[in-house]
């Protein structure tokens, strides 16, 4: 009979115990056998620590950044490969090395023309007997270029194919061939080389050059992370991960991968697509480049954005560099946070709509001076305005309207002036995918510098600081019928063709306004145009709304007389909105005060960088009514030719006049119309060119052989064969 234990819980209390110390002599045992094995079992001779530290270590593989994509698939921003080329001299045995060493020198010698072949030789067998000399020891890493190679040359190096002969064993030569430079090339055997080395490295590099260059971004040159831009903000995505392997210890600071490691592999980056179109940002750059240089400007940015998906097609900053260049240095539109100006009197106006004020409502500015407490407040038109209404208020840009216009509504209430700001988004951040955007400074009662001015200065862009891109947002929702868009950069994350994640546009699930406020403001910002300060700009064949934007700038503490942040924010076309754009040129220089108001600077990129655009997208032009093209358009424009290529361009053009003949053709007048018939078709006598398109006839002289000079443009008149030429008029 089994007996049981008077005490189950102390019973495995007990054993718990004893497993407990078992696993703790094990892991003693392990970590004691793991020291003895690095510090006295040996190996070559030698303590497997000295010998790893010395001869092998463990490394990251670098891997291969990801891709920029501009909107179109254009390529923005690529990783390079870049290879640098040296040899360890104490690999190869000396058989090898000393019958290939010749070969070698004079091949880096007549491909890289550094060094001659003697100055190569030289250096190489030195190496080599200063390893053998030193008892195996001495310089194992030859640098044997001063530069990098590119991708090109590293195929070469590895693929060039070499041809010879040898004598059988029956004294018969045989063709042999093979693949790589001596020591660089992998034998089949073993997979190795022979001690050439080929380290691999990646620099970024910009097709485009400088266009976009600070959206873009770029790495640091250290750490070879991304520093500013889409390279920073999407650093993870593009950086990948590195991989892990063994490498040969050549001297104290270069090592050799060990090729016998397969190793754990690096993982790439991602590719990103991004929103920007390199023409329109080409557009953007030489509008604004052109502008900062007349006016010798301190710098200035523009930003390019769709209505309805917030996706931006162009931003540009450029800044004054010490000589007299402008170049992208910083990223104004993201973080160049200011004072908006009168491109903010478009929020008053807003929020007056919501709590109802009447366009036609009458405000007598007088003489454009008028006083609040301790303000004065000034219009840029000496005289005034006299009694306007309160359309006209936004469209003069008055500043005592507008302060008579928050007078009216908000002086007493700023809570509710406030509230309306944090409902057009004006009180918060884009939140774009890009770094660095800081939160617009927005006075509140709060705040240790409120007054009773403040309501003042602010109906009218001061006392606040925002940066472009908010102020651009704020436009758009205008634009895209009173819903706020979120801005976005990039909108696909790929792997090779798989998409990782997709970037929707995100858009407020409410309007900003009311419809019938936002009616309003579309109204007063096309009357801007029109009828306002930026009637210089309007166009006859796209309907341009916005508004002009002349700031003081603050030096010191103080607001200087003449120096200006300038703007213009609007969208075109004003009666189908397409595209947003901001335009910002600050302080400019070298003119009268008058002309360095925002309708003189700013406004005009505008129209440069709209008109363009508009020429650019042709999804923008009115579609053409599909005509059937008669008989008499075919008799005009095609003459003669190859019928299967006037058949395609007949049933592309959609001609009336099929060509039912094949062969060399001409067109020929007849009763019904129009007749196609042959021309010569004897492959050995040339037909008649009369007719004839310049690349026809191209075709049909070349291909005889005869060499051909032609002037006009056209079709071919006349022709005539004169000294060794057949001379052809084309009108």
């Amino acid at each position: 009979m089994i007996k049981r234990p008077k005490n189950i819980r102390d019973d495995i209390l007990q054993r718990s115990w004893l497993i407990t110390a078992g696993l703790i002599a094990l892991g003693v045992f392990v970590i004691y056998r793991i020291f003895y094995i690095q510090h006295y079992a040996l190996y070559k001779g030698k303590p497997w620590i000295d010998y790893m530290s010395k001869t092998v270590r463990i490394d990251t593989i670098p891997a291969m950044r990801g891709n920029i994509y501009s909107n179109d698939g254009s390529l923005i921003a690529t990783s390079l490969p870049y290879f640098e080329v040296s040899i360890d001299p104490s690999v190869a045995d000396s058989t090898y090395f000393y019958t290939r060493v010749d070969s070698l020198a004079t091949l880096f010698a007549s491909t890289f023309k550094q060094k001659s072949k003697e100055e190569y030789r030289r250096e190489l067998v030195f190496a080599r007997h200063e390893y053998e000399k030193n008892a195996r020891k001495g310089n194992r890493n030859i640098r044997l270029l001063k530069r990098k190679i590119t991708y090109r040359e590293y195929d070469i190096i590895l693929n060039q194919t070499f041809k010879a002969y040898r004598i059988t064993k029956e004294g018969k030569q045989e063709p042999v061939s093979w693949n790589g430079w001596p020591f660089f090339r992998r034998f089949a055997s073993t997979g190795r080389s022979k001690g050439g080395k080929l380290t691999i490295s990646y620099e970024r590099y910009n097709p485009f050059g400088s266009l976009a260059e600070r959206t873009i971004g770029y790495l640091d040159r250290g750490t070879r992370r991304g520093l500013v831009g889409i390279e920073a903000s999407f650093d993870k995505k593009l950086a990948g991960s590195p991989g892990v392997g063994l490498f040969r210890v050549l001297d104290d600071q270069t090592f050799m991968p060990n090729e016998d490691d397969a190793g754990l592999q690096p993982i790439n980056g991602y590719d990103l697509y991004t929103t920007l179109d390199v023409n329109f940002q080409d557009i953007a750059e030489t509008a604004l480049r052109n502008t900062l240089q007349r006016y010798k400007a301190s710098h200035g940015c523009v930003i390019v954005m769709e209505v309805q998906t917030g996706e931006i097609r162009a931003i540009a900053n450029l800044s004054r560099y010490g000589d007299s260049t402008y170049r992208e240095t910083y990223n104004h539109a993201l973080a160049g946070r200011a004072n908006p100006g009168s491109t903010f009197k478009l929020a008053t106006m807003l929020a007056g709509f919501e709590e109802g004020l009447p366009l036609q409502k009458m405000y007598h500015t007088g003489d454009g001076i008028a006083k609040y407490s301790t303000a004065t407040i000034r219009d840029t038109k000496r005289t005034g305005h006299g009694s306007i209404t309160a359309q006209q208020v936004f469209e003069k840009s008055s500043n005592v309207g507008v302060h008579l216009i928050m007078k009216d509504y908000f002086y007493a209430n700023p809570a509710k002036y406030l509230g309306y700001l944090k409902r057009f988004h004006l009180r918060e951040g884009t939140q774009i995918q890009m770094l660095g955007e800081p939160i617009p400074k927005v006075r509140t009662p709060s705040d240790k510098l409120w007054s009773k001015t403040s309501l003042t200065y602010m109906s009218y862009g001061y006392e606040s600081e925002l940066t472009p891109l908010q102020m651009l947002a704020f436009y758009n929702a205008i634009a895209n019928d009173g819903y706020w868009v979120k801005p976005i950069l990039v909108k696909q994350i790929k792997q090779a063709d798989e998409i990782v994640q997709e970037i929707l546009p995100t858009q407020s699930a409410e309007k900003i306004a009311a419809e019938n406020s936002l009616r309003k403001a579309r109204l007063i910002l096309e009357g801007v145009v029109e009828r306002g300060t930026a009637t210089n700009i309007r166009n006859p064949n796209c309907k341009i709304a916005g508004k002009t934007g002349t700031a003081q700038k603050l030096v010191n503490g103080r607001y200087v007389p003449g120096l200006y942040n300038t703007s213009f924010i609007g969208y075109f076309p004003a009666n189908a909105p397409r595209y947003t754009c901001l335009v910002m040129v600050d302080s400019p220089r070298g003119f009268s005060m008058e002309q360095l108001y925002a309708g003189s600077v700013a406004a005009p990129v505008f129209k440069e960088v709209a008109d363009r655009i508009i020429g650019y997208d042709i999804t923008m032009h009115p579609p053409l009514t599909n005509k059937k093209n008669k008989t008499s358009e075919m008799s005009r424009q095609l003459r003669a030719g190859h019928a299967e290529d006037l058949r395609i361009i007949s049933e592309e053009m959609d001609i009336e006049s099929p060509v039912n003949v094949d062969g060399w053709v001409e067109a020929k007048k007849a009763s019904e119309g129009l007749k196609w018939e042959n021309r010569d078709a004897d492959p050995n006598k040339l037909p008649n060119l009369k007719g004839m398109t310049l690349r026809d006839a191209l075709y049909l002289l070349e291909n005889h052989g005869f060499k051909v000079k032609y002037q006009g443009k056209g079709k071919v008149a006349s022709y005539e064969y004169k000294q060794g030429f057949y001379h052809l008029i084309l009108t």
